[in-house]
């Protein structure tokens, strides 16, 4: 047989082919990691060379509003009004004059509720309602600097009544951020700038600057006419009409920055010498005009009293709170009055159906206790100088004699359940009655007996007389000034 045409391979005898070199396929991969390592590093070194030759595009030119601008500036007043509350972080002032400002406001019910800090809140400093123009303070010099957001539910003691002195410290902050609101647009501002784009927690915002609207400054401070590039206040508005933020400066503060956080709105509960938390009044049912009409002899039967605690702004320097006793079946009431600013002092004040006493004497001699929280009077009523009168006519006088008729016949008038609320532990309604010398307010709980007694006060404020029926101590009257005799006539 002639082989040479049929040669032996390796093939032929089972081993592995002889190669001198890479085979095809590892020659095509190692090609491909090739190219790709080359085109990485073209790729960071052109990444490179356009990282130091890139400049970011110069913003945008501040330009004078568009329509559209100033329809949204016009409507941001009523969007707020719209939107009824929002959380607030206010910074008024620099330096050693700084006040901070972290709470709420509720343009819906013309409503601040504060917590004032930094180092220039001065006797503001700790937690501020303010309701209209009736404000409160709950003083704490000891709080931390920094404020921070108050409770939902206020403490229900030590407010007092405070006054603000117009155009300086924190009253043109409080009228600024209660006049951030309206029921109509503003007129579209005539002097007016777009800024620049910004991005808040809200979203994007144009910031615009304008002049702030007449009704957000005290009432002797014109609107600034002055170009947006002297000053002008700054707003921070989204596409929706809302505001997020302002700068601005204020006349007897400085620079005042606001920021609101649009997504924060609890319902806000007002203190008690604000009117307390809102209800929704209506027409009494036929059950709560049994209970209001039965009050009289309920009372009565009560064990004929009750003991009495006072809390009562009566002015803007005066704020009250007094304890004693109170009965229906003498129709006697005798209590020991403080002063918030006095106190040292308690006055004595006895009542009865048709005269009214009052006697100044040192806190020991009064009952002791402290201002905030006064002891009892002394039993019985010391001698001393007592000044007598027919009638109480001031707020103390009227709020006495209001609790006293209550246990002879309630004073009629229009009538109206405001809320449902506690009372001592206990559920009341509380029925308001307007009657003429001021509205009264009975809170009276499902028994039928009468629980707190509140006036509003002519300074605008809520008066509370709380009570706790129950059998009491007998009441002395209060000691008359011996009679004076008549010098005998001189014989002619």
């Amino acid at each position: 047989m002639d082989t040479s045409a049929h040669p032996a391979t390796d093939t032929d005898s089972g081993d592995v082919p002889r190669s001198d070199g890479p085979t095809p396929p590892a020659r095509r991969r190692r090609t491909v990691l090739l190219l790709l390592g080359l085109t990485a590093a073209m790729s960071a070194t052109a990444l490179v060379i356009g990282l130091l030759s890139w400049a970011p595009d110069p913003p945008e030119p501040a330009r004078p509003l568009t329509l559209a601008e100033g329809e949204r500036l016009a409507a941001m007043r009523v969007t707020n009004l719209r939107d009824l509350r929002a959380g607030v972080r206010v910074t008024a002032g620099t330096g050693a004059a700084r006040t901070e400002l972290v709470g709420w406001v509720d343009w819906s019910r013309s409503l601040l509720y504060l917590d004032v800090g930094g180092p220039g809140a001065g006797t503001e400093r700790g937690l501020l309602q303010r309701v209209g123009p009736a404000l409160v303070i709950r003083p704490d010099p000891a709080a931390v600097p920094t404020p921070a957001a108050p409770p939902l539910v206020p403490p229900a003691d030590r407010w007092r009544q405070h006054r603000l002195t117009p155009g300086t410290g924190l009253a043109p902050v409080l009228d600024l951020l209660l006049g951030l609101c309206a029921d109509r647009p503003d007129p579209p501002p005539t002097v007016g700038r777009w800024v620049a784009r910004d991005t808040v927690a809200g979203g994007a915002v144009d910031v615009l600057a304008a002049p702030l609207p007449a009704a957000t400054l005290p009432a002797a401070t014109p609107a600034s006419p002055a170009a947006p590039d002297d000053g002008q206040p700054r707003y921070w508005l989204d596409g929706d009409a809302r505001l997020h933020k302002l700068v601005t400066r204020l006349p007897g503060v400085g620079p005042v920055t606001v920021t609101l956080n649009r997504a924060d709105r609890p319902t806000l509960r007002p203190v008690d010498a604000l009117g307390g938390r809102p209800g929704l009044p209506r027409a009494l049912t036929d059950a709560e005009r049994r209970r209001l009409d039965r009050l009289p002899a309920r009372l009565r039967a009560q064990g004929g009293g009750a003991t009495a605690t006072l809390t009562a702004p009566v002015g803007t320097d005066t704020n009250l709170r007094g304890a004693g006793w109170l009965s229906w079946t003498t129709r006697t009431a005798y209590l020991a009055v403080a002063d918030l600013g006095v106190p040292d002092r308690r006055t004595l004040l006895w009542r009865d159906a048709a005269t009214q006493a009052r006697a100044d004497v040192p806190a020991t001699a009064g009952g002791g206790g402290t201002a905030e929280t006064p002891g009892r009077p002394p039993m019985p009523p010391p001698a001393g100088a007592w000044r007598f009168d027919r009638t109480g006519t001031d707020d103390l006088g009227v709020l006495a004699g209001a609790a006293l008729a209550a246990g002879t016949d309630v004073r009629r008038g229009p009538a109206q359940r405001v809320r449902e609320d506690v009372a001592d532990g206990r559920t009341v309604d509380v029925i308001e009655l307007d009657t003429g010398p001021g509205r009264l307010r009975y809170w009276i709980d499902r028994d039928g007996s009468l629980r707190r007694l509140e006036l509003h006060t002519s300074a605008g404020m809520w008066a509370q007389l709380d009570l706790s029926p129950g059998v009491m101590p007998r009441l002395s009257p209060a000691p008359r000034p011996p009679a004076t005799t008549r010098p005998a006539a001189r014989p002619r």
